[in-house]
């Protein structure tokens, strides 16, 4: 069976040995602002600040955490981005998926991971305006302090990436593991 996608038309037909069907997607939507285009000098500073905040971080936790934050803020492209690049990382399709429902799919992850995935999640969200401590805490048992300070680091820059996509609309589907912003 082939699966072909009319770029221009979002068509997807597929072929088998039995029969043949097209489906129609939704248009794909057009970005509101190419704000890298128009503002290169923030892009450029936002590259280098996702460089050195992702210095001393285990890759695959870092997709993990990066894929949670773009759920939480429901931004479509990275979202795309980082499952593809955790994908080929070698992260599994399994932990990928449980990752909007971790708490309740707690035995997919590590405790280390799990300390991460909240810490992601209360920096993101911010709900009572600030990380409680038993958050901050419970990342602490698990990170050192250099450690530490660098998911910080990546959880703000990820946020910051997230708010650009979504303010923009910027358009999931055509990244390529591997082709860093």
């Amino acid at each position: 069976m082939t699966n072909a996608t009319d770029s221009t038309t979002g068509t997807t037909s597929t072929t088998g040995t039995t029969s043949a069907t097209t489906v129609e997607y939704a248009p794909e939507p057009t970005p509101r602002l190419a704000w890298a285009e128009l503002a290169p000098e923030v892009y450029k500073a936002m590259v280098r600040l996702d460089a050195a905040a992702r210095k001393g971080l285990d890759a695959t936790l870092l997709e993990l955490v990066k894929i949670r934050a773009s759920q939480l803020n429901r931004c479509a492209l990275c979202v795309d981005m980082h499952s593809k690049d955790a994908l080929a990382a070698g992260e599994s399709v399994e932990r990928i998926v449980q990752l909007s429902a971790w708490e309740e799919s707690r035995h997919f992850y590590t405790e280390r991971e799990l300390a991460a995935l909240a810490l992601t999640e209360a920096v993101t969200v911010l709900t009572d305006g600030f990380v409680p401590d038993a958050v901050y805490e419970r990342a602490a048992e698990h990170f050192g302090e250099a450690e530490l300070a660098q998911l910080i680091a990546a959880i703000t820059v990820i946020n910051a990436w997230n708010r650009f996509g979504v303010t923009c609309r910027l358009v999931p589907g055509h990244y390529r593991p591997g082709q860093h912003r």
